[in-house]
């Protein structure tokens, strides 16, 4: 049985006592806080996959930045690039100037993209987070297309702005925000097996998501608004770590490129190996018109970037703008991140290790009732927790299971694993190792998690 967190030779007067830190936190920060209230860790030194805390407590980190840290923690490559830049001189802050270490940046990323789009592409540097990519992108095609109509997804996250809250599926996060203007907005259902909103799920179920999809946009009584873009995530993350299946995903390219209709992929967190291919839409080989793209193209620093196809780039100087689009730590950490990635293969690498802890945790939901699906793709898993003995849905599928699910988040990092909780009634708990995980610390963070939902189990009945 795995053994509780390790101490470590941590002195707590170095960084100040952890509760009182914790306290502090609680009365000076915004109510709006989310990790720090499920997670109190109070890290102090990170390497690799490990964190250690202010307790001299040591972590398992399975929630990488929510899928920032490709490379986990203060990766060598990242560090020397990031001093590589401070030690040279160069400015820091630039706007959109061209500077070395922007061009390496773009130069890297172009060598990464689907052939097909980096032959034709333009990039936009939009600022730190990627809902200011979101943004940037559904201006772009509106500004692109003349309409004002955009198709999203029923599930579908893209960050806590206004434009990209009004693509977001998820009601509740839109509410809690203070509600989002959604005007203009169809949102379609996107193929999830599990819970197939048609009742039948697999193949039959995309299939009828993507006729669906069809018919409504070629009904003139469809009441969907003349589409700017189709926005898509290859694989939903915040949505419970849903694959959309390969032979949708190339009918939604399809039905888009026949209707003149930009295909928008948010890569944010399917990106850099994430999902065993560079950039999860190579899974099916579609190449879409625009790509949003954050989280570890930074290598750990804020970064956003919006690529698009160049017949799409009809902006004015100014159109678009934003005081910290020119981050040169940011993109130094990226180029290393970047090219470590691609140079060591950590891609096939994510989905060799994936498939194999993806075959455990179907071993371990056999043996638990209330684990009613596992899912995911590469470094992207999630077990979806249910209650087996609640009234079935409509399709006969057990009610999801959110108490249990924040019991296992606890029990996890007691145990000294650290995960977190995405989908529907935040009842799937999402593993987001990186993609330098080693067989051993995934062996250690199968065991601890399956430790942890016995005892959650237990505890429940």
């Amino acid at each position: 049985m795995p053994s509780a967190p390790d101490r470590l030779a941590v002195h707590e007067e170095d960084f100040g006592d952890a509760e009182d830190i914790l306290r502090r936190q609680s009365l000076r920060e915004s109510a709006a806080r989310t990790y720090a209230r499920s997670l109190p860790v109070v890290p102090v030194r990170a390497h690799g996959m490990t964190i250690e805390a202010a307790d001299g407590r040591r972590y398992l980190d399975c929630l990488s930045g929510a899928g920032t840290l490709a490379l986990g923690h203060n990766h060598p490559v990242v560090v020397e690039a990031i001093r590589a830049v401070l030690d040279s001189g160069a400015p820091l802050h630039v706007l959109d100037l061209a500077t070395p270490v922007k061009d390496a940046f773009t130069t890297a990323l172009f060598e990464t993209l689907p052939r097909e789009l980096a032959e034709h592409a333009r990039v936009q540097f939009c600022g730190p987070a990627g809902t200011d990519a979101v943004e940037a992108a559904l201006k772009l095609v509106r500004t692109a297309t003349g309409r004002d109509g955009l198709l999203a997804f029923s599930g579908g996250y893209h960050g806590m702005t206004a434009g990209a809250l009004a693509v977001t599926g998820d009601t509740a996060v839109r509410a809690a925000a203070g509600g989002a203007a959604d005007a203009g907005v169809t949102r379609l259902p996107y193929p999830y097996a599990y819970r197939c909103p048609f009742g039948v799920g697999g193949d039959h179920g995309a299939e009828l998501s993507a006729r669906l999809t069809e018919s409504l946009l070629d009904d003139p009584k469809g009441g969907i608004r003349p589409p700017a873009g189709m926005l898509l995530e290859p694989v939903q993350g915040e949505g419970g770590v849903i694959p959309a299946p390969d032979t949708w995903l190339r009918r939604m390219r399809a039905v888009t490129r026949a209707r003149g209709i930009p295909l928008i992929a948010d890569e944010v967190q399917t990106g850099v190996g994430r999902t065993g291919a560079f950039w999860a839409v190579e899974h099916s080989g579609v190449v879409p018109d625009v790509m949003v793209l954050a989280k570890a193209i930074g290598g750990s620093l804020p970064l956003a970037v919006v690529v698009y196809h160049e017949d799409l780039d009809v902006w004015r100087p100014g159109a678009h703008a934003g005081t910290f689009r020119g981050n040169q730590l940011a993109m130094a950490a990226g180029t290393a991140t970047l090219t470590h990635v691609l140079r060591e293969g950590l891609a096939a690498r994510a989905a060799d290790l994936g498939a194999r802890m993806l075959a455990r945790l179907r071993d371990l939901a056999a043996a638990h009732p209330c684990a009613g699906d596992v899912r995911g793709r590469g470094l992207m898993l999630g077990v979806e927790l249910v209650d087996p003995e609640g009234t079935a849905t409509v399709h006969g599928v057990p009610p999801t299971a959110s108490r249990l699910a924040a019991a296992v988040r606890s029990a996890a990092l007691d145990r000294g694993l650290i995960v977190e909780l995405g989908g529907r009634d935040a009842s799937v708990v999402r593993l987001l190792p990186p993609l330098t995980m080693t067989d051993e610390q995934a062996e250690a963070v199968l065991d601890r998690l399956a430790d942890a939902l016995t005892a959650a189990a237990a505890s429940r009945t």
